[in-house]
């Protein structure tokens, strides 16, 4: 149970009375332990799990609610509600607050019994409430390094931000200018390689056709000259053959005397 415990202490500020009251809470699952102390006097409230149980029965509430409900009324002083620590008789204090529910304004009051050793009970407050302040102390020394921390990188991250952007402000600027004179030059070198094709075929148009011509003239002659070659060749084997032959005549009628 005691692992399960939370802690708080309220200094409250009950309307007409110029002394507030430090409220040290020790928060249970199903129940819960008040100190309360004005400096001089102390008492104590020890609302056990029956008296609780009790409570929440006649709210109609579940027991973890009802822990929860009061938590947060004495653990922060809420705005609108009212607070009051009266006498109850006997020596009893009554402690009460409201709020409101539904519409409804409710009120709680629970009876505090006087302690029996208002030193020792204050003294616990104080204890109290000097390990919270050097808790938070702490705290707040670890959260200041932190944002130091991160302070000083954040300032190093906006330095290197605004040196990107000046580098690219300047970087833009003389990328685009040499894109541009790259694209102009190459452009021109288009525009030149289109004026010397244009003027090649202006001019190769007319040799072209006198070769072709020529060519033809070529060709026209040597297929003349070839067929006169071929007529001799079929002239020259008949006139062969007729010399052979009468030759061969003379050579018979010389022959035949013998």
């Amino acid at each position: 149970m005691e692992s399960a415990s939370r802690h708080s202490c309220l200094k409250l500020q009950i309307p007409n009375q110029s002394d507030p009251l430090f409220i040290q809470a020790t928060w249970f699952p199903s129940h819960f332990y008040l100190s309360i102390t004005d400096g001089l006097n102390a008492w104590f409230c020890n609302a056990s799990e029956d008296e609780v149980r009790e409570r929440a029965a006649q709210w109609d509430q579940p027991i973890s609610d009802y822990i929860a409900l009061a938590e947060r009324f004495l653990g922060f002083q809420q705005p609108g509600s009212v607070y009051g620590f009266s006498d109850a008789g006997d020596g009893l204090k009554r402690l009460s607050w409201t709020f409101e529910k539904e519409g409804t304004k409710l009120e709680w009051r629970w009876k505090c019994r006087p302690s029996p050793d208002c030193k020792s009970a204050t003294a616990g407050v104080l204890d109290f409430l000097m390990d919270a302040n050097i808790r938070l102390s702490e705290e707040v020394v670890t959260k200041t390094k932190s944002f130091e921390r991160l302070k000083v990188e954040a300032e190093k991250c906006l330095a290197q931000s605004e040196k990107f952007s000046n580098e690219k402000a300047e970087f833009e600027p003389a990328i685009y200018a040499k894109f541009v004179e790259v694209l102009n030059s190459k452009k021109a070198k288009l525009r030149e390689l289109r004026d010397q094709i244009s003027k090649k075929e202006s001019t190769g148009n007319l040799p072209l056709e006198e070769d072709e011509s020529t060519d033809k003239t070529s060709s026209f002659d040597d297929e003349s000259d070839d067929g006169e070659n071929d007529v001799e060749s079929s002239k020259n084997p008949t006139g062969t053959s007729k010399h052979v032959s009468t030759s061969r005549a003379h050579s018979r009628k010389r022959a035949a005397p013998r």
